[in-house]
């Protein structure tokens, strides 16, 4: 897989490396075991397209001044047959070297050459992911918290897939535990309240949306009065079994229309049935990080760096609602064999990840192997002023009726446009605005003129015909380089993207490389008399349309050819 970035930054440390040890190979310098030093991307390139430091970090070993150093470095690295055609001293004694036409060239070719498979890497070697993100309770509507990690969670899967690794996007269902019987309460008071009036009360803690009056109503139209008088466990089963499947149904229907698709819907209750909940149990108290207090069974919590133990079960039996998460990690990590956990959670789960790695590395297992993505509120805006109801329904804005606010490529884009712990305003106005101020329109408009040049020149008869680097690297302006050399990140751009789970990476790449084409198409006319020329800037046009559309289907935003 083609990382034109990363193989320079290899060849730089070569050409260094042999030039400083054929200097105490001749006795120049003095004989040391080489450090590690760092080949970096400079913010002038005026000084070159790399930057090394190895001088200033070997000036004291070699008991000489940097510039010193780096001057005799640069008399004897060899540059013949490298990528590189100069190499120079700048400032106290960094070593610039500056990229040969060719390789510029090289990248572009290489783009061509590999299409869709352009920007992946080796990053994760295989290594099997699982990417859990959004898990909303079944028990009403997804908020705009879920919109986010959604667009955030499955992008992060994208990246990561792009990055080498082979991965599973899931989603737990929690219908199991407290938040099932407050459901089942609030279902039963509502279904009772329609034959005998408000004289049965709903509870504080009670769910109060009027879904919950609709699940009841619909449920009286099917069944009438027949739970009226059944005792209140029947009652609450069939009120269960009967709206549970529908909420469930309807969190499928409304990720799916928001683009995505989940390997694997896991229940908790299969925890449960199956015992794995009573296992994780069990093995904590062979390993010995369980004890019992006050009838309750507590987890040696402060063994493994917490401020106070927990309770896993109650002293009514029943077990507390971090156990069946401790099964349910026990279950990817253990039973189905994944490398790596992934969880995308809301900020207040702070003090429960802390929790969950401790049980999970009590259970023997490398508690590095699950990592937990904190990702802060997000606020709607409109003119400025916060948003908390719907346009159309005068109700709490939830994913369902955000996406009927805003395009799904805006909603999916601009979640992905900050960091995880990052509060982050959606701009409800600007979500929806055909401007050059709207980020995704912004990328969009760039991938569409790209196709508007190719197909006005293909009227003309004008099609992109395969180059060599050589005939590619007469593109030299400035402003073709700056477009060549940003393609060329994206390889690591991606895995650096992937290690810091971190998928806004892309969407500023995105917004970087539509910015550094419409500044190449300013001042670059694609259609010139130089034929050469004009081949070589539609290549150019062609490798950036390939690497905007593979970016943008990678996120499941579309990729227009005209707008």
């Amino acid at each position: 897989m083609s990382n034109p970035i990363n193989s320079s930054i290899l060849e730089i440390e070569g050409i260094i490396t042999t030039a400083v040890e054929r200097l105490m190979e001749n006795g120049d310098l003095p004989q040391i075991d080489l450090p590690e030093f760092k080949v970096e991307i400079p913010n002038d390139r005026t000084h070159g397209d790399f930057a090394v430091n190895i001088a200033m970090i070997c000036a004291r070993e070699f008991k000489m001044a940097p510039r010193k150093i780096a001057e005799m470095i640069i008399a004897t690295a060899d540059l013949d047959g490298s990528n590189f055609d100069k190499i120079d001293v700048a400032g106290p004694g960094f070593i610039n070297l500056t990229l040969n036409p060719r390789w510029f060239g090289e990248v572009i070719a290489t783009v061509i050459e590999n299409g869709r498979e352009y920007g992946k890497t080796n990053l994760g070697q295989g290594k099997r992911v699982l990417v859990e993100f959004v898990s909303a309770n079944p028990t009403g509507p997804m908020h705009i918290g879920n919109a986010r990690g959604g667009a955030m969670g499955d992008c992060l899967a994208g990246v990561l897939s792009l990055a080498g690794y082979d991965v599973d996007r899931e989603f737990y269902i929690n219908d199991a535990g407290n938040q099932i019987e407050r459901f089942a309460t609030s279902l039963e008071v509502r279904y009772l309240q329609i034959y005998k009036g408000d004289s049965i009360q709903m509870p504080e803690d009670a769910y109060m949306g009027d879904d919950i009056k609709e699940h009841a109503q619909n449920f009286s139209k099917q069944f009438g009065d027949k739970f009226v008088e059944s005792d209140s466990e029947t009652r609450r089963n069939a009120l269960i079994e009967y709206a549970l499947p529908i909420n469930i149904n309807q969190l499928q229907e409304h990720l799916r229309k928001y683009r995505i698709e989940y390997d694997c819907w896991f229940k908790e209750s299969i925890l449960h049935e199956n015992g794995e909940v009573d296992r994780v149990i069990k093995l904590l108290k062979e390993k010995g990080y369980t004890y019992e207090k006050e009838d309750a069974l507590w987890f040696k919590a402060t063994e493994f760096g917490l401020d106070k133990d927990y309770v896993l079960v109650r002293s009514n039996g029943l077990v507390t609602y971090v156990v069946p998460d401790i099964a349910y990690h026990y279950n990817k990590l253990v039973v189905r064999g994944y490398d790596k956990a992934i969880n995308i959670l809301g900020a207040d789960h702070h003090g429960y990840s802390a929790r969950l790695k401790a049980a999970i590395k009590a259970l023997g297992i490398d508690d590095n192997r699950l990592d937990i993505v904190l990702m802060q509120m997000v606020r709607l805006m409109r003119d400025g002023e916060l948003v908390k109801a719907s346009k159309r329904t005068g109700k709490s804005i939830t994913l369902s009726t955000l996406l009927e606010e805003v395009p799904i490529d805006a909603a999916r884009f601009f979640f992905n446009m900050r960091e995880a712990n990052t509060h982050f305003d959606f701009d409800l106005g600007l979500a929806v605005e055909e401007s050059s101020n709207n980020p995704v329109y912004y990328v969009q408009y760039a991938h569409a003129r790209i196709c508007s040049i190719i197909s006005a020149l293909d009227s003309e008869g004008i099609k992109a015909r395969e180059l060599s680097p050589s005939q590619l690297s007469i593109l030299t302006m400035e402003e073709e380089r700056e477009l060549i050399r940003h393609i060329a990140m994206l390889p690591s751009e991606v895995d650096e993207s992937a290690k810091a789970y971190d998928p806004s990476r892309i969407t500023r790449y995105l917004l970087e490389l539509a910015t550094l084409f419409h500044k190449f198409y300013t001042a670059c006319r694609v259609k010139v008399d130089d034929e050469d020329l004009m081949s070589a800037r539609l290549q150019l046009i062609v490798a950036t349309r390939a690497v905007i559309e593979n970016l943008l289907t990678m996120m499941k935003i579309d990729a227009p050819e005209s707008m």
